[in-house]
């Protein structure tokens, strides 16, 4: 097999849905297939530098996964609402980039059922799917709601979470300690426990705007995954420059190696030697 050695600034992995997720890893420059990679030894060391994955100045400290403190500071897209979109403040003229905000949040977005370390509920937008599912490690998915803003999937999304979890357990993830649900069971189960509170949010914006999705089928989806660890230990650049092992795994964002696991889309904008 012919070595490999890149250098340059770490982006999360990129994925393409087939029988097996294929990864993407990119460098600079480069594009590494991952997949062709298991059961090889592989090798990541940091710099020391790291660039800003929006403005690329470098930057002493990475914030939200890759971004410099100032535009940590002023990007729409790194403000709270993002994380909690039912806070969501662009009616009231506050919002950082409104711009931005017309092509990214007043769009159409789907709230979802996944099950990656058990049921949980996320939301997206439409060009997200499946991508979003993938980088969350999810072995099943199912669309349940289509809406036409950031702030209505997030209002939907909070009256599941009552109910269900919003967040993956990710060392359960990495385990392979999933078992399979059937979604759209789940999907009616929450149907009926949160029936008043969607027909008042319905009534608010129009019934139009908040649409239950009735024909989705469940999408089941496979990982590259060699061997999955008994117990859990995660590297991070900021501690231990160097990570070294025999990959065993993708799952997710993260490479899993019998020496442990590193989740690349944390470390966005590192500048990273890779060697395999």
């Amino acid at each position: 097999m012919t070595q490999i050695n890149v250098a340059g600034h770490l982006r999360k992995m990129q994925t393409l849905l087939n029988d097996t997720v294929e990864y993407t890893l990119l460098i600079g420059d480069d594009a590494i297939s991952m997949n062709s990679l298991l059961g090889k030894k592989i090798s990541l060391n940091y710099s020391g530098l790291i660039n800003c994955i929006h403005c690329d100045r470098k930057t002493k400290k990475s914030f939200s996964q890759g971004y410099c403190y100032p535009c940590f500071q002023s990007l729409a897209q790194c403000d709270s609402c993002i994380m909690s979109p039912e806070k969501c403040h662009y009616e009231a003229g506050t919002c950082r980039e409104p711009e931005w905000a017309d092509q990214n949040c007043m769009t159409d977005h789907f709230v979802y059922l996944a099950n990656s370390s058990g049921v949980k509920v996320g939301i997206t937008r439409g060009n997200q799917i499946p991508t979003r599912w993938m980088d969350q490690g999810a072995v099943q998915a199912l669309p349940i709601f289509r809406v036409s803003t950031r702030l209505q999937s997030g209002l939907v999304e909070v009256l599941f979470k009552e109910h269900v979890a919003d967040k993956t357990n990710w060392r359960k993830m990495l385990k392979g300690e999933v078992d399979d649900l059937n979604l759209l069971a789940v999907r009616d189960q929450l149907l009926e426990k949160t029936s008043e509170s969607i027909s008042e949010l319905q009534e608010r914006f129009g019934i139009q705007a908040i649409q239950a999705i009735s024909d989705a089928e469940q999408l089941e989806i496979k990982y590259p995954v060699v061997e999955y660890p008994i117990k859990v230990t995660s590297f991070n650049f900021d501690k231990n420059a160097s990570v070294e092992g025999t990959l065993m795994g993708i799952k997710g964002q993260y490479l899993i190696l019998d020496t442990g696991v590193i989740n690349i889309r944390k470390f966005g904008g590192y500048h990273i030697e890779f060697a395999a």
